[in-house]
């Protein structure tokens, strides 16, 4: 199947996008966000550059009404540079009617059954659809626990559900990650996960008593407010997630919400053609449709931004692991730093330096408590069905090829040094702007 080919499938094909805009907002300084939200916003642009006889795309956002929706979608879709590309190709005339035409917002929530939608667009939306992509989550580390219940484990259930009704449903394809195996060792194989698998040995995951669980904390927390922030509760709601997912084998809550829901899905799917991808960290583009376009830090792109800032003072990690990582001696200059300031304390400052050098330290640890699993990470994903695809596709490695994806091609040196760091750096500057801006 040659490119031309794959680009044909998309030809007069109606297909619902979910997760479009990512779940939560722009400007979150230490934990990985909208990582779904990414793979998607390329894919709508990818389609829309090498399918444009594409029926239909519908794009599920989390807005109250018809017109938030389609403001939602221009401002944080359609306006991004990812769709210069495709504007210079068409002429900013024509590229304008293309969308008119091609992409059509619509008010929901993956969250809801049904995607909150009423019974007339259901019925209406079922007869077209072609294929559905689920790539609506949050994919923070360190979200509430409640949140990513209902975004990763009822929005997997309510997209199957949705799946299902769709009568010329050719494809659901489910967007997840490789984590869900958690931090196993060795050569971990590509299979479904089954209801209640735990990876902590001797547990059984019962779904229904989190979900209870869950809602317990809440009341329980509400009753005993009485004054107490809202952070508090947040906070409250967060360390339950994380506890959680520890409880059951998994590192955070992100990976744990997104096993469950692959649970429900494998459950609930029947005869449906479902696809369920699970990318690992994802980083800026590497030539397709431009080199290094990002946005917001995630994963590793979180570290790079505080030891630039640093926030950060080295990397720390397992050289013998296959990510390599800088060397251990800017720990040591760190530690040596921190020791020196304590002579401070027989001149009276000392509280002023606990105060600043505590915050640091402070998130310092909530950065190991997120990424440490990742730092030193000893499993080997299995890709039996990745290389089976590139053969189907007759993947040739040449970067002139618009469906490559075999990252052998890529020279990773240059790319992270020249492209992806520098793409980085300016995205976080642009988010701190801003933010400002917005303030």
């Amino acid at each position: 199947m040659d490119p031309s080919a794959v680009a044909g499938c998309f030809r007069d094909k109606t297909i619902l996008v979910t997760g479009s805009t990512g779940f939560l907002g722009k400007c979150m300084p230490i934990y990985i966000h909208k990582i779904h939200a990414i793979y998607v916003i390329l894919l709508v642009e990818k389609i829309l550059r090498v399918q444009p006889d594409v029926k239909r795309l519908y794009l599920l956002v989390r807005a109250p009404d018809a017109v938030s929706a389609e403001q939602r979608v221009l401002s944080q879709v359609l306006e991004k540079d990812l769709f210069n590309t495709l504007r210079e190709k068409h002429g900013l005339t024509h590229f304008e009617r293309l969308v008119k035409q091609k992409i059509v917002p619509l008010a929901g929530d993956t969250g809801f059954h049904n995607f909150g939608l009423d019974g007339p667009t259901v019925e209406a939306l079922c007869e077209e659809i072609d294929v559905v992509v689920n790539g609506a989550a949050t994919t923070n580390f360190y979200e509430r626990y409640d949140v990513a219940l209902a975004s990763n484990v009822l929005g997997a259930k309510y997209g199957c559900e949705f799946a299902k009704k769709c009568r010329n449903l050719k494809l659901l394809l489910h967007v997840s990650t490789a984590f869900v195996a958690g931090t196993q060792e060795g050569l971990l194989l590509e299979k479904a996960l089954q209801m209640g698998e735990s990876l902590r040995q001797g547990y059984h995951l019962d779904i229904e008593t989190e979900l209870r669980l869950v809602e317990k904390v809440k009341t329980e927390l509400a009753a005993a407010k009485s004054g107490s922030s809202d952070q508090s509760e947040k906070t409250a709601l967060k360390e339950l997630g994380f506890n959680r997912a520890s409880h059951f084998g998994w590192p955070n809550v992100y990976a744990f919400t997104k096993a469950m829901g692959e649970m429900l899905l494998e459950q609930h799917r029947e005869d449906l053609p479902v696809v369920i991808i699970r990318p690992t960290m994802v980083t800026s583009t590497y030539q397709d449709p431009f080199p290094g376009w990002i946005e917001g830090a995630r994963t590793i792109d979180a570290m790079i931004v505080a030891y630039d800032k640093q926030s950060f003072p080295c990397f720390v990690g397992d050289r013998k692991d296959i990510m390599d990582v800088v060397s251990n001696t800017q720990c040591h200059s760190y530690v040596v730093a921190m020791g020196d300031k304590l002579s401070l304390l027989f001149y009276g400052l000392f509280a002023e330096y606990y105060k600043k050098h505590n915050r640091r330290y402070t998130f310092l640890m909530l950065l190991v408590k997120l990424y440490a699993p990742y730092a030193f990470f000893k499993g080997c994903f299995d890709d039996t069905n990745l290389t089976r695809l590139m053969m189907e596709v007759k993947m040739d490695g040449k970067d002139g090829n618009i469906f490559n994806f075999d990252l052998r091609s890529i020279d990773w040196h240059s790319y992270l040094l020249s492209v992806h760091v520098p793409a980085v750096l300016k995205s976080d500057q642009y988010a701190v702007k801003t933010e400002k801006y917005h303030a």
